[in-house]
């Protein structure tokens, strides 16, 4: 895998963030650094489209299965959502099901 220039992100990041960014969990400007990482790196770009097969799979396989509603509300319960300098943090709380 290769390093670019400074203003762009590397390779280790690129993969640390991969999840972040095929869910759109992450602000456009990282979006675009990302986007702009894979495009010039083929180990990453092949990487992405395997994690995007991987996840494509699981959801066609797995995606009629839904959590029983009383497991659902549990976790739902359980977050806590604090604001920080302006961002929000997630507390998440342990928790053990026996449905």
């Amino acid at each position: 895998m290769s390093e670019h220039a400074e203003d762009h992100v590397d390779c280790s990041e690129t993969m640390y963030r991969i999840m972040e960014y095929l869910d759109g969990e992450m602000t456009e400007a990282d979006h675009e650094r990302i986007a702009e990482h894979l495009r010039g790196c083929q180990p990453c770009l092949d990487e992405h489209d395997l994690e995007r097969m991987v996840k494509a799979l699981v959801k066609r396989s797995c995606g009629r299965e839904q959590a029983p509603a009383a497991l659902r509300t549990t976790i739902m319960q359980s977050f806590s959502t604090y604001s920080v300098d302006g961002g929000v943090v997630q507390e998440y709380t342990e928790i053990r099901y026996d449905g």
